[in-house]
């Protein structure tokens, strides 16, 4: 997790989260089953972007990674979010990733985490009442995702696709 002030590209790994305030711009690389999530308060201009790797942290023992899980990611970012300013009930989604990046597989191994990712994160959003505007997710192709805090603005670098704006 990162604080920052000033004009800059911060760069969010796997299974971590970034917070910051306009006019910073979120990059993520390599969403393929794990997904992005966006989060942005247009009034004070403060987001968050954290790169999930799992559904669920209750399936396992002494968790230390909170950012690696959408249950315990999600809530670790939106206190982050409030620390600076943002208002929960104002915050917005907008998601990218969840593919299944491993087709020609047996199904039962990759256990389509991609899409158990996805249907999780949803979940989580709805039930804290934070509404999803935009997403790209599914499909078997990576992505990079930029998060612009001066404007909310997401954009999707798919392998093989053009750019494209949330």
């Amino acid at each position: 997790m990162e604080l920052s002030k000033g004009n800059a590209e911060i760069q969010v790994g796997i299974a971590d989260y970034k917070v910051a305030t306009s006019p910073h711009r979120l990059i993520t690389l390599g969403l393929g089953s794990c997904v992005g999530v966006a989060l942005y308060d247009s009034v004070t201009k403060v987001g968050g972007l954290l790169h999930i790797m799992l559904p669920d942290s209750t399936q396992f023992n002494n968790v230390t990674k909170l950012a690696k899980f959408a249950d315990t990611g999600i809530p670790i970012m939106i206190e982050d979010i409030k620390r600076r300013g943002g208002n929960p009930s104002r915050l917005t989604a907008k998601l990218a990733g969840g593919a299944q990046m491993f087709s020609g597989l047996d199904e039962k191994f990759v256990l389509n985490i991609g899409q158990r990712n996805s249907a999780m994160v949803r979940d989580i959003l709805c039930r804290i009442g934070i509404r999803i505007l935009a997403e790209e997710l599914g499909g078997n192709r990576g992505r990079t995702m930029i998060f612009d805090t001066s404007n909310g603005q997401v954009t999707i670098r798919t392998i093989g696709s053009p750019l494209k704006v949330i």
